[in-house]
């Protein structure tokens, strides 16, 4: 079987054995999920982190986009997790700490 490119004609140690036919056929297509456009041997591929493959700089762009965002999403998830453990460990008993409520209204 030819391949449209001479990029993907990589032939496997193993002899195919491996998960390597998969990965070669998602070098086939963009992968950024909403395009999925195959992949020719007479365009341009973009590459992103080694291994995925883009149609144009556009999609490129795009995944780089969700990534950034997705990491944001991470850190602001660590951080408020990180607060509120600290909050809990202060006002845990045995810490030497005394929590105070004030203006609690209380029925009679």
């Amino acid at each position: 079987m030819a391949s449209a490119s001479p990029f993907f004609d990589i032939e496997p140690l193993d002899g195919g054995e491996s998960s390597f036919a998969g990965h070669a056929m998602a070098m086939n297509v963009c992968s950024l999920s909403r395009c999925g456009k195959r992949l020719t041997g007479n365009c341009d591929i973009f590459m992103y982190r080694g291994d995925k493959p883009f149609c144009s700089e556009e999609c490129r762009y795009q995944q780089m986009e969700m990534d950034q965002a997705s990491v944001a999403v991470r850190i602001s998830a660590t951080t408020t997790t990180n607060a509120r453990n600290e909050q809990r460990h202060r006002l845990e008993p045995g810490n030497g700490n005394v929590a105070v409520a004030a203006n609690v209204p209380v029925l009679s």
